[in-house]
C-alpha cells in the first residue's frame, strides 16, 4: 500500500490552447478511497490516466509512496486499473481472465490459483470461474474485472467510471460492494465518476474538478455543507442548490421585491468588498413554508418519492420566472399549480462573491 501525490501535475494535449489538467496538487493517504468527480471534460479521467502512466505528464511530478513515477512505464508503477468496459478476454474463462496478468508476470501456477480463488471468494465468484464472460451479467463481469485487479495485489487501485454500463439498481448495489471491499482490503484507491451521488456515497474524500483545475477536495459532508465556490455549490447535491443573484440592502438580500435573510457578518463582509450584489445559495431542504413571507413560488412539478418530496417551480412577481426547487413534507405535498410561500433558513444560507464565485459566508463546523 502507498500514498499518492500529484505535485503540480499538468497535461497539455498537442494542439490544445489550455491544459486538460492544470497544475494539479493532490495528496492521497495510504488506504484512502478518493473519488475524482466533475462534468465531462473536466480532466478527471486524464488525471487518472496520468497516474496510470497512460498519459504523458508535461509538467510537475506524480509519486506513489516515495517513488517518483512520472516517467515510469505503467507496468513499473505497481497499479491495477478497472476500466469502464471491463476489458475481459472473451475466449478465456473467468478464472483465466483473473489470473492472466499473474501468468504473464511468471507467477507460479500454485500461487496464481491461490490468489484467484481468494479473490473469487471475496467477490462471490466461486461458482463462475469456469464460465466465459459472455455467460455473465454486467454486474458479474464488473466483479471479474475487480478480481483481476485484486489478484495482482497492487499498491494502488485505479477505477475509471466502472459502473457506468450498469443499470440504475445494479449500480447502487455494486457501488456498495466496491466501497465495502476497498475498506476490507485497505488498498489506496482513486475512483473517477461523473455521478456526484456515486462520489458522495463512496469516497472517504471527494475531489471536484472543473476545466482541468481542482476546485475543492474534502469529505462528502464538508463539500455539501461548505462548498468553497459557486461551482462546487451547484455541482454537489441532488437536487442542486438554488443559486440567485441578489441585490444587497440594509436588511439583507433583495430578490425582486422580496428581502431574504442574511447573517449580519456576511452582509458586512460583502459590503467591505464593495459588492452591491452577491450570489445567494439555498439548498432545497433549507426552505421553510410560510403563510405570508418569503418567495412566492408557483409549483410546476411535484416529485413525490415516498420518503421525501420535492417541488419545482418559478418565482412569481417582480424579478420572477427564476426556477426554484424545495423539499416539502412527503405526506402532504402540494399539487401542481399551487402557490407556495418559502423562506430560507438564515443559518443555512450560502453566500458567494458574485464576481469571483468564492464563498463569503463562514464555513459551518462539520
Amino acid at each position: 500500500m502507498a500514498t499518492v501525490t500529484f505535485d503540480e501535475a499538468t497535461r497539455l494535449f498537442p494542439g490544445a490552447t489550455s491544459p486538460a489538467v492544470n497544475r494539479l496538487d493532490l495528496d492521497i493517504e495510504d488506504g484512502e478511497f478518493l473519488v475524482l468527480v466533475g462534468p465531462s471534460g473536466c480532466g478527471k479521467s486524464t488525471s487518472l490516466r496520468m497516474l496510470a502512466g497512460l498519459e504523458f505528464v508535461n509538467g510537475g511530478h506524480i509519486r506513489i509512496g516515495d517513488r517518483d513515477v512520472t516517467r515510469l512505464a505503467p507496468k513499473e508503477r505497481d497499479i491495477a486499473m478497472v476500466f469502464q468496459n471491463y476489458a475481459l478476454y472473451p475466449h478465456m474463462t473467468v478464472g483465466e481472465n483473473m489470473g492472466f496478468a499473474l501468468k504473464i508476470a511468471g507467477t507460479p501456477k500454485e500461487e496464481r490459483d491461490r490468489r484467484v480463488h481468494e479473490a473469487a471468494q471475496l467477490l462471490d465468484l466461486d461458482d463462475y470461474l469456469e464460465r466465459k464472460p459472455a455467460a455473465l451479467s454486467g454486474g458479474q463481469r464488473q466483479r471479474v474485472a475487480m478480481g483481476r485487479a485484486i489478484v495482482r495485489e497492487p499498491k494502488v487501485f485505479l477505477m475509471d467510471e466502472p459502473l457506468s454500463n450498469l443499470d440504475a439498481k445494479l449500480r447502487v448495489s455494486t457501488r456498495t460492494q466496491i466501497a465495502a471491499l476497498q475498506a476490507r482490503l485497505g488498498i489506496t484507491t482513486v475512483y473517477v465518476t461523473h455521478d456526484q451521488v456515486e462520489a458522495m456515497t463512496m469516497g472517504d474524500r471527494v475531489a471536484v474538478m472543473q476545466n482541468g483545475v481542482l476546485q475543492q477536495v474534502d469529505t462528502p459532508l464538508r463539500l455539501y455543507e461548505a462548498p468553497v465556490n459557486v461551482f462546487v455549490a451547484g455541482f454537489i447535491g441532488s437536487p442542486a442548490m438554488n443559486l440567485f443573484t441578489v441585490d444587497l440592502v440594509p436588511e439583507g438580500a433583495r430578490l425582486g421585491q422580496v428581502v431574504l435573510p442574511m447573517a449580519p457578518n456576511v452582509l458586512a463582509e460583502a459590503r467591505s468588498r464593495g459588492l452591491d450584489q452577491v450570489t445567494y445559495g439555498v439548498r432545497p431542504e433549507s426552505f421553510q413554508p410560510s403563510d405570508d413571507q418569503g418567495l412566492s413560488v408557483a409549483v410546476t412539478v411535484v416529485e413525490a418519492l415516498g420518503s421525501e418530496a420535492f417541488v419545482y417551480g418559478t418565482i412569481a412577481g417582480e424579478g420572477g420566472g427564476r426556477a426554484v426547487v424545495a423539499r416539502v413534507n412527503p405526506r402532504r405535498p402540494p399539487r401542481k399549480g399551487e402557490t407556495l410561500r418559502l423562506v430560507p433558513t438564515v443559518g443555512e444560507v450560502h453566500v458567494f462573491d458574485v464576481q469571483t464565485g468564492e464563498r463569503l459566508s463562514p464555513a459551518p463546523a462539520v
